[in-house]
C-alpha cells in the first residue's frame, strides 16, 4: 500500500506547470513551481521542517518543548504543521498587515497567535521581530527557529527545491525567478543550480519599500528606502543572513498595485490560484521580458495558495479601496449621468397614474415608496401582464394590489460586474442610498450605456 506516516511526508516533489496564456508575449518557455501544493499551502513548509530537524539533532529543541518564531503566516503554517505530528507547541508574532485568513488558519492548528504593528522598526521592542526573541528568553524549553538568520532555511531549497527544479527541466533551466524575503529559497536553490550550471539566471523580486534591491546595487543598507507596502511575505526592512547576494543575478522591484492585478491574472488566465507573492514573481519576470531569448527556459516559484488572500487580493472591494481596481460603480453610473430626480409613486396611487408617470418620463421601473422606504415595485412589463390576465379594469386599482418584488438595494461602490447579475427579466433594475439617505436607481439601460462608455 502506498501510505505515508504522516502529512510531513508530504512536503515537496510539486509540480512545474507550463504558462500559456499570460506568457503569449515572450519569446521563451515559462513554468511555474507551484508550491501551494505543498500541505501547508506553501513554499514555507519546506524550509520549516528543515528548521525543526536541524534543532532537534542539535538539541536546541527537545520534547514537549515551543516552537516560536515571527512569521508573515506561511512559515507559521509550515511550523505548525511540525508541531502537530511531533507534540510541540507553537507561539507566533505577526504583523497587522497579514491577511486575517493567514491568522486564523494558525489558530486553527493549535497555535497562539501575537499581532504586532508592522509600521516600526526591526529593533523596536514592540515589533514581531523583538517580541519573538524575547519570548524565546523568557519561556523555558522554547526554540526561536528564526527562519531570517537561521541557515536550515536555505539548506531545505538546497537539498529540495534547486534538485527538484533540476530534475523537472532535464537540466535545461536557464532562469530562476524568486519573489524573495528571507532569502532562503532565492539563495539556497540558487546554490544547487548553480553548482550544476553557473550559467543559470537567478532573478529576486522586491517589493517598493524593501531595502534589498538597493542593498543588492550598492552594498549599503539604505533606512530611507524603507517604507510601508501592502505585499505580504516578501522585501525586508534589514538583510538576512540566508543571503549570498553572489548566487543572485539581478533584483528588479514590483509595485503592490501591479502584483496585486497580476495574482488575478494568474488565477484568470492561468487557472493557478497564487498569492501575493506570486504576482509580484510573476509582473516582475514582465518587467525584465526584454532579456530573455527564444531557447530560455524560466522557472517562476508560485509561493503560496490565494486562499489565504481572499479577503485582499480577491476582493473587489479591498482593490478598489487602494486604487488598485479601475471599476466602474454603482456610484460612477449615477454621476455619469447627471442629476436625475428619481421618480417613485406610493401604494396609494393608481395603475393609471403609474403608467401616466411611467409615460411622461419615459421609463420601464417604478420604484414604490411608503414613508421614504421602499417596499415594492411596478415595471410596464408586469402591469402588461396584469392587464393581459384581468382586462382593462386594472388601470383604476392601486398599485399596492399589483406590486411586485422590491428591486435590490445595493451599496454606492458595488461594481457594475455585481450590478448586472442582479438585473434580469423579471428584475429591471437595482437602487441604491447616497450618503444623505436619498435613493438613486440604475436601470438596464444605465447599464448598456456604462458599458459602452
Amino acid at each position: 500500500m502506498k501510505i505515508r506516516n504522516n502529512i510531513l511526508e508530504t512536503i515537496g516533489n510539486t509540480p512545474l506547470v507550463r504558462l500559456n496564456r499570460l506568457t503569449r508575449e515572450l519569446p521563451c518557455t515559462v513554468l511555474a513551481k507551484v508550491e501551494y501544493f505543498n500541505p501547508g499551502n506553501s513554499i514555507k513548509d519546506r524550509m520549516a521542517l528543515k528548521m525543526v530537524e536541524v534543532a532537534e539533532q542539535e538539541g536546541k529543541l527537545k520534547p514537549g518543548g515551543t516552537i516560536i518564531e515571527c512569521t508573515s503566516g506561511n512559515t507559521g503554517m509550515g511550523l505548525a504543521l511540525a508541531a502537530v505530528v511531533k507534540g510541540y507547541k507553537c507561539i507566533f508574532t505577526t504583523t497587522d498587515k497579514q491577511s486575517k485568513e493567514k491568522i486564523d488558519i494558525l489558530k486553527a492548528l493549535g497555535a497562539e497567535v501575537i499581532v504586532c504593528p508592522t509600521n516600526v522598526e526591526p529593533e523596536d521592542p514592540r515589533s514581531y521581530y523583538s517580541i519573538a526573541r524575547r519570548l524565546a528568553k523568557e519561556i523555558p524549553n522554547s526554540f526561536h527557529s528564526n527562519q531570517y538568520d537561521n541557515l536550515a532555511n536555505r539548506l531545505a531549497h538546497y537539498e529540495s527545491t534547486g534538485p527538484e527544479i533540476w530534475d523537472q527541466t532535464d537540466g535545461k533551466i536557464t532562469h530562476l525567478v524568486v519573489a524573495t524575503g528571507t532569502g532562503g529559497t532565492v539563495t539556497g536553490a540558487a546554490m544547487y543550480l548553480k553548482e550544476k550550471n553557473p550559467a543559470i539566471q537567478v532573478w529576486a523580486m522586491d517589493p517598493y519599500g524593501s531595502l534589498l534591491t538597493k542593498y543588492f546595487r550598492t552594498g549599503e543598507i539604505d533606512m530611507n528606502e524603507v517604507h510601508p507596502y501592502i505585499s505580504e511575505g516578501i522585501g525586508e526592512d534589514f538583510v538576512p543572513q540566508n543571503y549570498d547576494m553572489k548566487y543572485v543575478d539581478a533584483f528588479e522591484q514590483v509595485t503592490d498595485k501591479d502584483a496585486a492585478l497580476m495574482a488575478r491574472r494568474i488565477a484568470r488566465e492561468e487557472g493557478l490560484f497564487c498569492g501575493y507573492s506570486a504576482g509580484t514573481a510573476v509582473q516582475g519576470l514582465m518587467q525584465l521580458k526584454d532579456k530573455l531569448k527564444k531557447d530560455d527556459v524560466v522557472v517562476v516559484i508560485l509561493h503560496d495558495h490565494g486562499s489565504r488572500y481572499v479577503g485582499k487580493v480577491y476582493n473587489d472591494q479591498w482593490m478598489m479601496e487602494r486604487g488598485f481596481l479601475d471599476v466602474k460603480t454603482f456610484k460612477d453610473i449615477v454621476a455619469g449621468r447627471g442629476a436625475k430626480r428619481i421618480i417613485t409613486a406610493t401604494p396609494d396611487n393608481t395603475v393609471a397614474e403609474a403608467f401616466e408617470l411611467m409615460q411622461k418620463y419615459h421609463i420601464d421601473n417604478l420604484p414604490i415608496l411608503e414613508d421614504g422606504e421602499m417596499i415594492g415595485a411596478v415595471s410596464e412589463t408586469g402591469l402588461f401582464n396584469h392587464m393581459m390576465h384581468n382586462g382593462a379594469d386594472i388601470k383604476n386599482k392601486q398599485i399596492a394590489e399589483v406590486l411586485e418584488k422590491p428591486y435590490p438595494v445595493v451599496s454606492f461602490d458595488t461594481p457594475l460586474e455585481r450590478l448586472s447579475s442582479l438585473i434580469t427579466r423579471e428584475n429591471g433594475a437595482v437602487m441604491g442610498k447616497d450618503d444623505s439617505g436619498n435613493y438613486h436607481i440604475v436601470t438596464k439601460y444605465d447599464l448598456i450605456q456604462a458599458l459602452g462608455a
